[in-house]
């Protein structure tokens, strides 16, 4: 069971994490549940206003850089300044994945860590998106990390407003089509002004209450025109790229949605529309779904969905009480390992592993491209597919493999390979695997062996 713990709750066990977890398995992962939310990486403090007006700042000098002509005096110190502050983003969003990577393979409270990753690929935003992929770090930080044992609520709340989401999902421009806003816009001839359902779809399919929910296109619509006037302060506004609520943007007048009736009553009417979605019964029982499915296998036990299901509903979406009904359930505990590690959990077990973190983004970042998982770069609002099917392939293992014995040659002259294998797997270590690790002609094919054999690469 305190296997167990480190590798299918936490994120690998780092050295003695088995043997601290031995003496209460159970009670070494409750602890690390706390109201407080989750931990916070170290971060250079900005917050996403701050970034969206960087972003704005660099978009004007990109600008400005191709409005200018070739021989003009100033045309290479417009090229320098954008070409500057192109790279000054780019580290921004580098330094902030470093540091959840760094976070994640330091922390001792790997469960609290590994929860919050979960919502972080349920909220999926991604850098797909110039603009939003200076705001996924903050977005993280702000909307998410002080929220994942609180209520889904206050989750689902957060992350629907916070820029980042609002951006990624082309929010901030959705018009009420009779609001006092598309008025303005015909007068203007903005072809471009319009009602955007991204958001209102994306929070029914994906964040609550499912595909098989049973709405319709004409409750996403309605949905969509709630939501108007979720917007973000502009450059020279008090609150810009902060949330703000555009009341002359907002669909006026009262709807329907899934059966429910929504007066007119401006940002009322969307965070109402937020709260039924987040109490729905349909939302529990396909979160705990995916919860289920995250942390013990593809295919989960049904009883296990139930059982989370049931605290969710008897709590109101109390995401601790849920986080810890998950420890206590006997299904959790199954002793096969049936989940297949992502290219992100593989590699940071391994820096687990050893006791020691990425260094760098320059090294980390090819080497999560190359597996097939791309820093902050989900494909699609969906996030990143946690199936083996979908990592276990064999090209993807001819990667694992091609990258296990080029790490093993930088580490594996460190440490004994044996030691390793028992301190990482404890119980879970089996027999052939320790004969093969043991028998190994090299330190370095005994630790390519171990990250490469089916107990660490499963959890």
């Amino acid at each position: 069971m305190a296997a167990i713990a480190a590798t299918r709750f936490g994120l690998g066990a780092r050295p003695g994490e088995i043997e601290a977890a031995k003496a209460d398995p159970r009670g070494f992962l409750l602890a690390q549940i706390r109201r407080e939310g989750a931990d916070v990486p170290q971060d250079d403090g900005e917050s996403a206003g701050t970034r969206f007006e960087q972003m704005r700042a660099y978009q004007q000098q990109r600008r400005a850089e191709r409005q200018k002509k070739d021989g003009e005096d100033d045309v290479k110190t417009a090229a320098q300044a954008f070409m500057n502050a192109q790279r000054d983003l780019r580290e921004k969003v580098g330094a902030d994945f470093l540091a959840r990577a760094r976070l994640g393979a330091a922390t001792p409270a790997a469960f609290r860590e590994r929860w919050t990753l979960f919502w972080a690929n349920h909220f999926t935003v991604s850098a797909t998106k110039q603009l939003t992929s200076v705001l996924i770090g903050p977005f993280e930080r702000e909307a998410l990390r002080p929220h994942v044992f609180g209520r889904f609520e206050s989750l689902l709340v957060a992350s629907s407003t916070h820029p980042a989401m609002l951006t990624y999902l082309d929010q901030a421009q959705s018009i009420g089509p009779n609001s006092r806003a598309a008025q303005f816009a015909a007068r203007r001839r903005n072809a471009k002004a319009g009602l955007n359902e991204n958001l209102a779809r994306e929070i029914l399919e994906l964040h609550t209450v499912g595909v098989d929910a049973g709405y319709t296109q004409a409750d996403v619509t309605e949905f969509a025109r709630a939501l108007t006037g979720f917007s973000l302060g502009r450059e020279q506004e008090d609150r810009a790229g902060q949330f703000l609520f555009r009341e002359q943007a907002h669909e006026p007048g009262a709807r329907t949605i899934l059966g429910r009736h929504y007066g007119e009553a401006g940002m009322a009417q969307g965070l109402a529309v937020l709260r039924d979605l987040a109490a729905d019964r349909r939302t529990a029982r396909r979160i705990c779904g995916k919860i289920a499915r995250h942390f013990v296998a593809d295919v989960p036990p049904p009883s296990l969905v139930e059982r989370l299901e049931r605290r969710w509903l008897e709590t109101g979406g109390d995401l601790a009480a849920v986080a810890k009904a998950l420890v206590e359930s006997p299904e959790a505990w199954d002793p096969a390992p049936a989940k297949f590690k992502t290219p992100y959990e593989y590699t940071l077990s391994t820096w687990r592993l050893i006791g020691a973190e990425p260094s760098a983004i320059e090294r980390l970042a090819p080497i999560l491209t190359s597996l097939g998982q791309k820093p902050f770069s989900a494909p699609s609002p969906k996030g990143w597919a946690e199936d083996a099917q979908t990592w276990a392939a064999p090209d993807a293992l001819i990667k694992r493999m091609q990258w296990a014995q080029g790490f093993a040659a930088a580490v594996a002259d460190r440490a004994d390979p044996n030691a390793l294998a028992r301190s990482a797997l404890g119980e879970r270590l089996t027999s052939p695997v320790a004969t093969a690790i043991a028998r190994a002609e090299t330190r370095r094919e005994a630790f390519a062996l171990l990250i490469m054999s089916p107990e660490f690469q499963r959890r």
